[in-house]
């Protein structure tokens, strides 16, 4: 599922900076999320940034945009590696890419 910036935003600008994806940018009015970039984090956090830091809270799940956690995932390593084999990315689907094939996290 791809998140939402709702019109309660007051353009404090706390929640661009926090996402790995660049999926927030200014709008016209307030704050949007590009629900092609959004992952809600998977891949990069347990929890979406985004709505962990924001002061007023309306940032809700966006039900135009509703996709499983693996959907999420497969999300993820498109952006993160967007060259396929033909240099396309991949298409999105239901399945989750085996623990195996998953990226491992970074050591600090």
């Amino acid at each position: 599922m791809a998140l939402m910036i709702t019109d309660e935003c007051i353009n404090c600008d706390v929640c661009e900076p926090e996402c790995p994806n660049d999926a927030i940018s200014m709008g016209e009015a307030i704050y949007e999320i590009d629900p092609r970039k959004c992952t809600e984090c998977v891949g990069h956090f347990d929890e979406p940034q985004c709505v962990q830091i924001c002061p007023v809270a309306c940032i809700p799940v966006d039900p135009a945009h509703v996709e499983t956690r693996s959907v999420l995932w497969q999300k993820y390593e498109r952006l993160t590696n967007p060259a396929g084999a033909a240099g396309q990315a991949a298409p999105l689907t239901e399945e989750a890419p085996p623990l195996a094939e998953a990226a491992p996290l970074a050591q600090g």
